[in-house]
């Protein structure tokens, strides 16, 4: 079975993709914020509609390339297309949002959405048939001897996420961003995986269902996982509110999220979605050990882990009962031609975690060099002027106010302050002050955005590549 949908007649592309993604983004929820936090209002989500008429959706990127813009992109569309599914209200209340409520909802956003999706999800997805490969002969025996051989407990002291977040300058801040990226997919916890509970299929199906009623805090509000995960977000000085910190994702965070929305709304795709099932239900018991030691010892007694712990003592039973309720009984009624198509899922999600592993630190270590970086500005922009690179510049003048929302870029560039004063924003709870004269280098694909604390500023980004070209 390939990967993507078939590119199929409707399946738009070229221009003609473009400008339906621009329609789609131009409706007044989706464009820039004032602010950097959406205060409790789970419609507004900022798509940076200016920029996509300038993107090119066709190409599939490789993994070498996913991290670039077009794929942030894409991946903050396919999240708000896939959420128009879900149901969502604000804590405080739907009074005052009703208009974003009804834009969010309307038939015309959604069919919007749908339009666009298919050629948006071969744009996310479509690199993971270079690097997953399920091809040859499969058994039953084969596949317990592979589902035998994954390693579902690190014997190492520390995981990626661990070395990342205790190795940080500022370990609390560290872990608030990462706590953060979370919260797309914790706070509508298993919305994607009932996207595979309806219809009819049999005893597999049944235990489907128990794995989201445990999810759901068998009916219990205050045991349901998604609230569990509100008190540790609140515990460590986090607001709960969802996607209040929609501009602080990170777009392997999307990507990951968006993977489970994509397996559960393509149900082509469902024997995928049983592979991550079991995977991720399995490998969650060491992930959640880890967080629930690392919270401790980052913040304290005073953060609540209660999420974590429950998953440790849940998932070790989700983890057995995937394995034998769910990939058991599709098989002796389904055969051993679905056994690709679940290892593939498994193969899939590993990939996706390597990825965001490699991105979250990336982006630690990019806040952390903040003061660096600013430094390095000199350095860099005498390279400029020698014409050490070719460095095309762009020339802004911004007000008082102005907010440039969260993006990143595709090579290396250069911010520098000609007049004014800009408060330059490289992660949550990480920013530097630029005044006239200063700058910083900006990293590639790294999370970053400015606003303007002066009446006016004047700046230049110098597009450099490599930065360290300017150095040599």
């Amino acid at each position: 079975m390939s990967h993507v949908p078939q590119h199929i007649p409707f399946e738009l592309s070229g221009k003609e993709l473009r400008d339906a993604v621009v329609q789609y983004a131009t409706n007044p929820i989706y464009l820039d914020n004032e602010d950097w936090l959406n205060h409790d209002n789970p419609y507004r989500r900022q798509l940076r509609p200016q920029v996509l008429p300038h993107l090119d959706f066709d190409a599939v990127p490789g993994r070498a390339n996913v991290l670039d813009y077009t794929s942030l992109a894409v991946n903050r569309l396919l999240t708000s297309i896939y959420e128009a599914d879900l149901v969502f209200f604000p804590k405080s209340g739907l009074k005052g949002k009703e208009e974003d409520f009804r834009a969010f909802y309307s038939p015309g956003n959604r069919a919007l959405g749908e339009r666009i999706r298919p050629a948006l999800e071969r744009y996310a997805f479509g690199f993971l048939d270079e690097e997953v490969e399920t091809s040859g002969t499969w058994t039953t025996e084969s596949l317990d001897s592979y589902l035998d051989s994954l390693v579902m407990e690190s014997e190492e002291e520390q995981s990626p996420f661990e070395r990342t977040i205790t190795g940080s300058s500022d370990p609390q801040r560290a872990t608030r961003m990462w706590l953060v990226q979370f919260a797309p997919d914790f706070l509508s916890e298993a919305s994607p995986m009932m996207r595979n509970v309806l219809g009819y299929y049999g005893r597999a199906q049944s235990e489907w269902f128990k794995v989201v009623i445990d999810e759901y805090g068998y009916g219990v509000h205050e045991t349901k996982h998604s609230t569990l995960y509100e008190r540790t977000l609140e515990s460590v000085g986090l607001e709960s509110d969802v996607h209040r910190y929609w501009q602080y994702y990170l777009n392997s965070s999307l990507l990951l999220n968006n993977y489970f929305h994509y397996l559960g709304k393509n149900h082509e795709l469902f024997f995928r979605y049983v592979g991550a099932l079991y995977y991720t239900e399995s490998s969650l018991v060491d992930f959640c050990r880890r967080a629930d030691r690392l919270l401790r010892g980052v913040f304290g007694d005073a953060v609540d882990t209660e999420y974590f712990t429950e998953h440790v003592h849940i998932d070790q039973h989700h983890g057995r009962m995937a394995r034998e309720k769910i990939i058991k009984p599709l098989l002796e009624a389904h055969g051993e031609g679905i056994i690709p198509e679940l290892v593939r899922g498994i193969e899939e999600y590993r990939t996706l975690l390597e990825i965001g592993d490699h991105d979250f630190a990336e982006q630690i270590r990019w806040m952390d060099d903040q003061p660096e970086l600013k430094k390095l500005h000199g350095p860099v922009f005498e390279g400029i002027r020698l014409g050490r690179v070719q460095a095309p510049v762009a020339h802004l003048v911004e007000p008082r106010g102005e907010l440039s929302n969260t993006h990143c870029h595709d090579g290396d560039e250069l911010c520098h302050i000609v007049s004014g004063t800009m408060r330059f924003e490289s992660g949550l709870g990480s920013s530097l002050t630029l005044q006239a004269g200063e700058g910083v280098v900006i990293r590639r694909n790294r999370l970053h955005g400015a606003d303007i604390l002066s009446d006016e500023c004047v700046y230049e980004i110098h597009s450099v590549g490599d930065y360290r070209a300017c150095l040599s």
